[in-house]
């Protein structure tokens, strides 16, 4: 059984969104980044578009993440 909580979530467009939070599955906890969609009855629904990682990953997500920030800045400041 799986029990998902969902921790940070942001449009994408008027039908869709990211969210990002910690599952467990099978006992094991995990980060799950993921693109949900409406469906026609107006409920939220996921998309195979995500991705998620064990949580011994997060080092190397918290480097990603301020390596996308950094070039992003410069990219910026190059403007």
């Amino acid at each position: 059984m799986s029990e998902d909580k969902v921790l940070y979530s942001f449009k994408r467009n008027p039908t869709e969104e990211v969210r990002a939070g910690v599952k467990e599955f099978k006992g094991k906890a995990y980060i799950d980044i993921r693109i949900y969609y409406m469906d026609d009855q107006g409920e939220w629904k996921p998309t195979r578009k995500g991705v998620s990682l064990a949580t011994d990953f997060m080092p190397e997500l918290k480097e990603a993440v301020a390596a996308i920030d950094a070039e992003l800045a410069k990219m910026e400041s190059a403007e």
